[in-house]
């Protein structure tokens, strides 16, 4: 163990790393820009010091290792000093592999990401494997922290693990059994500067795989994968004849095998289709036999503010896509119903064009409704098409629940971040599903 560790931001898996090394004797810093939070009396009396409102540089005296939160960048000036001194920067996710694999129980990482449908593909993945009767958790990037997962696991368990960019760059050791690159669209460019530069982060999912090991791709983009580490076997998923692949007619097929009809889906459009082709690929590698994966299929209900269907009242039917907080992610929405729609677009801007959503929008439109800060922004790309302008959000709700006519569907999917009214996506789709019900009970 090193003199000290210095764990960088005070979020859940920066905690959780915090509080398993203080567990094991080691000695910690817990450092985070923000101010001294309420409970630091508690982190205190668990053997964690705290240095709050910012990094200082003092610190690395004496620091053999560095475990860094997703949301800091690697470029970040503490970061870089503690990499010029030769201190080891590694992630929560990292540090909660080696635990795992030091522990040689049996248990197997099957990983995902992308840059949309990685939390329905990781949350489907799981359901799958529970159908099968396999120990399973969900973790990473879509709820429990990774490390936190791995401390109350049984040996054996398969870990359905969501792994954002953030969290892939600070990866070293690594190793997936199975490992699915879903898809990559522009995101996170004031981190990453182009798009190259982001499809390498996601690419290191795949380091350290063998050759008895499992790398899924979209078999329409084969060369997300161009340089990829790693040595694992590839499995493609898509809409011409491959592993996993959905046909004409609407069928499913896994692996030369009829699966089922995409009409027995619970989760709405193609990129549910993707994503259920993508999780079945690992189920079956992760050791699902064919009828759980089929079962898991027809039950699996989705995942809460991604398109959920919430509410409805006098012909008019009501979907949360809070999760939708870009451009790319608000086209699959739009794709997946068929309309009219009553379309709720803001919030916090990310810097993306919203022209793209013309497109998708023509023929299916009732009107937008542009709230939050985000309205200049959406006025500029979309406002010769009919929409309403209401900066608050239960307002803008409101007002859509007025202007809806029978047969149409409202749809919350943003294409922007919440931060400008809520704390999170959730909040905001918390809120949103609230104000439907008060909506629909009159």
């Amino acid at each position: 163990m090193p003199e000290w560790t210095i764990v960088m931001g005070a979020g859940a898996s920066g905690r959780a790393a915090a509080r398993w090394l203080a567990e094991q004797g080691g000695a910690v810093i817990l450092t985070d820009a923000g101010p001294e939070p309420g409970d630091a009396h508690d982190l205190t009396a668990r053997g964690i010091q705290g240095v709050w409102g910012g990094h200082p540089l003092s610190i690395l005296e004496g620091c053999g290792r560095v475990v860094l939160s997703p949301g800091i960048p690697r470029a970040t000036p503490f970061v870089a000093e503690a990499l010029a001194r030769g201190i080891e920067v590694i992630g929560e996710v990292e540090l909660g592999h080696r635990i795992l694999r030091a522990r040689n129980d049996g248990s197997r990482v099957l990983a995902i990401t992308g840059t949309n449908g990685k939390s329905t593909t990781t949350d489907l993945l799981a359901h799958l494997l529970r159908r099968a009767k396999l120990p399973t958790v969900a973790c990473g990037n879509l709820g429990v922290p990774f490390l936190e997962a791995v401390e109350g696991s049984e040996p054996g368990t398969v870990f359905a693990l969501e792994l954002s960019s953030y969290q892939l760059e600070s990866l070293d050791t690594f190793h997936a059994e199975g490992a699915a690159f879903l898809n990559l669209t522009p995101d996170h460019l004031a981190r990453y500067g182009d798009l190259e530069t982001y499809r390498r982060a996601k690419l290191r999912i795949f380091g350290g795989q063998g050759a008895t090991d499992l790398r899924v791709l979209p078999a329409a983009h084969p060369e997300l994968a161009d340089d990829a580490p790693g040595k694992g076997r590839t499995a493609r998923f898509g809409w011409t004849e491959c592993e996993a692949w959905c046909d004409a007619t609407g069928l499913l097929h896994l692996n030369g095998e009829a699966l089922l009809h995409r009409g027995e889906l619970k989760i709405p459009g193609d990129h549910n289709v993707e994503n259920a082709l993508a999780a079945a690929l690992l189920a079956s590698h992760g050791g699902a036999p064919l009828d759980a994966i089929r079962e898991g299929l027809r039950t699996y209900p989705g995942l809460a503010h991604r398109i959920a269907f919430c509410g409805e009242k006098g012909g008019v039917r009501c979907f949360n896509d809070s999760k939708g907080t870009n451009v790319d992610a608000t086209l699959i929405a739009i794709r997946a119903l068929p309309g009219p729609l009553v379309l709720l677009l803001g919030g916090t801007d990310k810097g993306a064009s919203y022209a793209p959503l013309r497109e998708a929008l023509e023929g299916k439109l009732r009107t937008l409704i542009l709230l939050g800060e985000a309205i200049p922004q959406l006025e500029r790309d979309l406002g010769d098409l009919p929409h309403e302008t209401v900066w608050g959000f239960d307002d803008a709700v409101n007002g859509a629940f007025e202007l809806a006519e029978p047969g149409d569907q409202i749809l919350l999917s943003p294409a922007c971040a919440s931060f400008d009214q809520f704390q999170n996506f959730e909040e905001r789709g918390r809120r949103f599903e609230a104000l439907v019900a008060e909506w629909v009970k009159g």
